[in-house]
C-alpha cells in the first residue's frame, strides 16, 4: 500500500504506527470530519443548545432567505436535508481542473462566503439520503454559532481539550499549519496543496495525529467521548447502511455473522483515511495514508483481525 500510518486501539491499549512516514505528524482526516461534527452536534443537543429539529435560519439567521432556510439539523446530520454535494458557485470547473493539474486546494472560503453560496443553492423538492458536503459545513457552523464560538474553538473546547487530542484542530489557512503537518501527494508522488479553510472544516479540513484519532477511537468505545450518542444508528442510508449523526453502520465479516462495524472514511487532495470501530469487541482501527491511495479495504480487514 506504500507509505501509511495507522493506530489500533484493543482492550482499551493504543498501538500506532508509520509505514515509510512519520507517524507523529498530523494529518488530514477528510470526511471523518464530519464523525467529528456529528458528535460535537449531539453533545450540543445534551447540553440543551439545539434540539434535532432546530432550523438553519434559527442557528444561523443569515440564511432566512435561503431555500435552506427550514432545513433541520438533524436532516443536515442524517445526510437527508436535500441539499447537494456543494454549493451553487461559479468557477467550480476551474477549482477542479487546477487540483488535478497544479494540486491546489479547491476549497478556502470563509464563513461569511458560504452563506453567500448556501442562499444561492436550490433544495431538492424531495429530499433523500444523499451525501453531501455542504450539509455537514452548514452543521458544524450551526452548532458553533449556538455555542457563540467559531468551528475551531468548539472543536477544541468541546473535543480536543477535553480528550487530550492536543494535535487536533482545524487551520482556516495554510499558515495556522503547525511545524509537524504532513504534505499529501497522489499515488505518483506528486504533491498536493493542503486543505485548509473557515467554511470546509466541519465537512472535511480537521487535522490530528494517528495517535490521538486512537484516542478519541478509545473514548467512542468506551462512551467517555462527548456526543457519543452520534454513533446509534438511527436512519436508513443507502442500500443496506445505517447511519447514525454523520457515522455510517455496515456488516463486518462473513455475511450473516452479525457483526457490525461503525465507520467514516475520507480523502482529501492528497490524503485518504479510514476509522473503523468493532463496539461490540472493543476494538477500532485508523488509517491513513498521505498518498491518496485507496485505504477502506485495508482498514476493514485490519479491525476484523483484531476482532
Amino acid at each position: 500500500m506504500g507509505d501509511v500510518v495507522l493506530a489500533t486501539v484493543t482492550a482499551g491499549v493504543i498501538r500506532s504506527a508509520g509505514v515509510g512516514v512519520d507517524h507523529s505528524q498530523e494529518v488530514e482526516i477528510g470526511s471523518i470530519s464530519k464523525g467529528i461534527t456529528g458528535l460535537l452536534y449531539e453533545d450540543a443537543i445534551a447540553r440543551g443548545e439545539i434540539t434535532r429539529e432546530t432550523t438553519l435560519a434559527q442557528a444561523l439567521p443569515d440564511l432566512a432567505d435561503a431555500p435552506a432556510a427550514g432545513v433541520t439539523l438533524d436532516s443536515l446530520a442524517t445526510q437527508r436535508s436535500g441539499l447537494p454535494r456543494l454549493p451553487a458557485q461559479s468557477g467550480m470547473l476551474r477549482r477542479t481542473i487546477d487540483l488535478l493539474r497544479h494540486g491546489t486546494n479547491p476549497y478556502g472560503e470563509t464563513v461569511a462566503e458560504l452563506m453567500e453560496q448556501t442562499r444561492a443553492t436550490p433544495l431538492a423538492k424531495k429530499p433523500r439520503p444523499l451525501y453531501s458536503n455542504l450539509g455537514f459545513e452548514l452543521l458544524g457552523h450551526a452548532v458553533a454559532a449556538r455555542a457563540e464560538l467559531g468551528f475551531a474553538e468548539l472543536l477544541t473546547e468541546r473535543l480536543a481539550r477535553p480528550l487530550g487530542l492536543m494535535s487536533m484542530h482545524a487551520p482556516a489557512t495554510a499558515n495556522d499549519l503547525r511545524p509537524t503537518a504532513m504534505p499529501g501527494s497522489t499515488k505518483r508522488g506528486r504533491p498536493r496543496d493542503p486543505w485548509v479553510g473557515e467554511a470546509i472544516a466541519p465537512a472535511g479540513g480537521i487535522r490530528a495525529g494517528v495517535t490521538d484519532m486512537a484516542r478519541l477511537a478509545a473514548a467512542l468505545l468506551d462512551g467517555s467521548a462527548p456526543g457519543a450518542e452520534a454513533l446509534r444508528p438511527r436512519k436508513p442510508f443507502m442500500g443496506p447502511l445505517q447511519i447514525g449523526s454523520a457515522w455510517v453502520i455496515s456488516a463486518l465479516g462473513a455475511k450473516g455473522s452479525g457483526r457490525l462495524m461503525t465507520w467514516h472514511n475520507g480523502g482529501t487532495g492528497g490524503f485518504r483515511s479510514f476509522l473503523g470501530l468493532d463496539r461490540e469487541s472493543g476494538t477500532a482501527a485508523v488509517v491513513v495514508s498521505p498518498r491518496s491511495v485507496d485505504v477502506d479495504r485495508h482498514g476493514t480487514r485490519l479491525l476484523e483481525s483484531l476482532s
